[in-house]
C-alpha cells in the first residue's frame, strides 16, 4: 500500500481545511481523530474520491505515513497536546517528526521540543495563523522547533501558505525551540490590539459622531482604500452592511460581552516577564475582560452619569481625525509587539528575522495589511531596529498624526467615551519621546521606604546609592536588582 507524505491528527474545521488544502497542493494525507465519526464522516463527505486516507487507530495512522513519519497534531492545547504526544511516542522511529500546529504556549514549545530532541524525535511548534478560511486557501504558518526537521517540512508548509504579490510563501522558519509559537502569540496579540482599535474608531463614530451603520460601513471601505488596508477593516466594513432579519443593523443586535481563548493575555504576561512595556495590547486585553462585566456595566450606568454629548461642529474632519488617530495607534502596537520579539529573542537566544516575520503576516493570517510591508522594509533597512517608531517612514507618521491623535483622545475624555486602547497607544509614545520622566522620585520613594537604592545623574549608570532620608535609618541598602 502507498503511504501517506504526512499525516494529521485532529478533524476539527481547521484541521480538515488543512488537509484539504494539503491535498490539493498535490500531498497524500493520512487522517485520525479519537472520535471515529469524525474520520468517517470526512473521508466519506468533504475528502471523498480524493488522497486522503482515513485511519481509525493510532498504529494504523502511524504505519500509514512514509519515513521519516511527518505528524500534525490539530488539537486544543494544553494536556491534550501532552496526552496526544505520549500516545505517539511507543509507535515512533527515530527521526520522525512531531509538529503541533494549535495555539499552544511557547514555554509548553520549549519544554516539548527538548523532551522529544531527547528521544531522537523532532519537534515543530507552528503557529497558523487565518481562521478557518485561510487554512483552506493558504494561512500564515509560523514554524519554530527543532532546525533539523525544517528542510523535511519545508516544501510542504510553503506550498499550502499564503503567498504575497510576488509569490513569496508567508512562511518561513522562525527559530529554535518555542520561537514559532512565541511569534504567533504575540501576532494573537496584535490581533488583539487591531481589533480593539477599530472598535474604538467605531465607537466614536457611533456614539460621538451619529452616524448609523451603513455609513460607518462607508468609512470603513474608504479608509480600506489607503494606509490602513487590511483584512480587519475590510471583515469591519462587511459587519457594518449585514442586516438581521427585522432589517436593523446585525452588529446592533449583537451583545456587547467579547470572549477570548487567552494568546491575548499570554503576551501580555510575556511582556511583563521579559520588561517590556506593552501597554496598548494590555488595554486591549483588559478591555475585553470589562466587556464581560455586562451586568455590572448596566447597575453602573443606572448610578453614574458622564458628560453630554457634544459632537464636533465639522464631523467630517473629525473622522478623518480618528484615521490618524487610529493608524498611530497602530503603529505604536506594531511597534510594542516587535520590542516584545526581540527581547525574547535575547532571553532564548533565537535568531529571529523580524522582516521575515512581517512578511510571514503580509498575507494569511488575521492581521495581515498593507501596513506590514513597511514593517519589512524597515527591518530590511535596519535589522538592529531597536524600536519601530524610530524608523523614519514610521517617525514622520507618528509626526504627521499627532495633532489629530490628541484631539481625538481629548474629545473621547471630554464625551465620556472611553478609548483605552489609544489613549494607552498615545501616553507610550509620549513616554517614549520624554528625556527624563518622573521615575526619579519613584526611585526616591523606594529608597525611603524600603532601602531599594538609587542611580544619579551625575555618576556612572550602574553605580547604587542609598540616602538616609528620615535622620533616623541606617545606612545599609537594600540589594539592588530589577525583577
Amino acid at each position: 500500500m502507498q503511504k501517506s507524505d504526512i499525516g494529521l491528527i485532529g478533524l476539527a474545521v481547521m484541521g480538515e481545511n488543512l488537509v484539504m488544502n494539503m491535498e490539493s497542493k498535490g500531498f497524500s494525507v493520512s487522517v485520525y481523530n479519537r472520535s471515529a465519526d469524525k474520520v468517517k464522516r470526512f473521508t466519506e463527505g468533504r475528502g471523498k474520491g480524493k488522497n486522503i486516507l482515513g485511519t481509525y487507530s493510532v498504529q494504523e495512522f502511524i504505519g500509514s505515513l512514509t519515513p521519516p513519519r511527518i505528524i500534525m497534531m490539530m488539537v486544543r492545547a494544553g494536556s491534550p497536546v501532552d496526552d496526544l504526544i505520549e500516545q505517539l511516542i511507543p509507535h515512533l522511529s527515530k527521526g520522525d517528526i512531531l509538529i503541533d500546529g494549535g495555539n499552544s504556549h511557547y514555554l509548553d514549545t520549549i519544554r516539548r521540543t527538548k523532551h522529544l530532541e531527547q528521544m531522537g524525535f523532532y519537534f515543530i511548534g507552528a503557529g497558523v495563523s487565518g481562521g478557518e478560511e485561510g487554512a483552506l486557501k493558504g494561512p500564515s504558518i509560523m514554524p519554530g522547533g527543532s532546525p533539523e526537521a525544517w528542510p523535511l517540512v519545508r516544501s510542504i508548509f510553503q506550498a499550502i501558505a499564503a503567498k504575497v504579490e510576488d509569490g513569496t510563501p508567508c512562511c518561513d522558519w522562525v527559530g529554535e525551540d518555542g520561537a514559532g509559537h512565541f511569534v504567533k502569540m504575540v501576532h494573537n496579540g496584535i490581533e488583539y490590539g487591531d481589533m480593539q482599535l477599530i472598535c474604538e474608531a467605531y465607537h466614536l463614530m457611533k456614539d460621538l459622531l451619529g452616524y448609523d451603520a451603513d455609513t460607518i460601513s462607508e468609512v470603513f471601505d474608504k479608509w480600506n482604500q489607503g494606509e490602513l488596508n487590511s483584512y480587519l477593516i475590510e471583515i469591519t466594513r462587511d459587519i457594518m452592511k449585514v442586516k438581521d432579519d427585522d432589517g436593523k443593523p446585525l452588529v446592533d443586535i449583537i451583545l456587547d460581552a467579547a470572549g477570548q481563548k487567552g494568546t491575548g493575555k499570554w503576551t501580555v504576561t510575556a511582556a511583563l516577564d521579559h520588561g517590556v512595556p506593552l501597554t496598548l495590547i494590555g488595554d486591549a486585553v483588559f478591555a475585553r475582560s470589562l466587556s464581560a462585566m455586562k451586568e455590572q456595566r448596566v447597575k453602573a450606568s443606572k448610578v453614574f452619569t458622564g458628560p453630554p454629548i457634544n459632537a464636533p461642529g465639522d464631523r467630517k474632519a473629525f473622522c478623518e481625525a480618528i484615521r490618524k488617530a487610529l493608524y498611530a495607534s497602530k503603529i505604536v502596537s506594531y511597534a510594542q509587539g516587535f520590542a516584545l520579539m526581540r527581547a525574547a529573542a535575547e532571553n532564548y537566544g533565537w535568531r529571529l528575522n523580524y522582516g521575515g516575520i512581517a512578511l510571514m503576516w503580509r498575507g494569511g493570517c488575521i492581521i495581515r495589511s498593507v501596513f506590514l510591508g513597511e514593517i519589512k522594509e524597515a527591518f530590511d533597512n535596519n535589522p538592529d531596529l531597536e524600536n519601530l517608531m524610530l524608523e523614519s517612514f514610521f517617525m514622520e507618521a507618528l509626526e504627521k498624526a499627532q495633532v489629530s491623535w490628541r484631539e481625538v483622545v481629548a474629545q473621547a475624555v471630554s464625551n465620556g467615551i472611553p478609548v483605552p486602547a489609544m489613549s494607552s497607544a498615545l501616553a507610550y509614545y509620549d513616554g517614549y519621546r520624554t528625556a527624563r520622566l518622573p521615575a526619579n522620585l519613584l526611585q526616591a520613594q523606594r529608597d525611603y521606604f524600603g532601602a531599594h537604592t538609587f542611580e544619579r545623574v551625575d555618576r556612572p549608570r550602574g553605580e547604587f546609592f542609598h540616602h538616609n532620608w528620615t535622620g533616623s535609618g541606617g545606612t545599609t541598602p537594600s540589594s539592588s536588582y530589577n525583577a
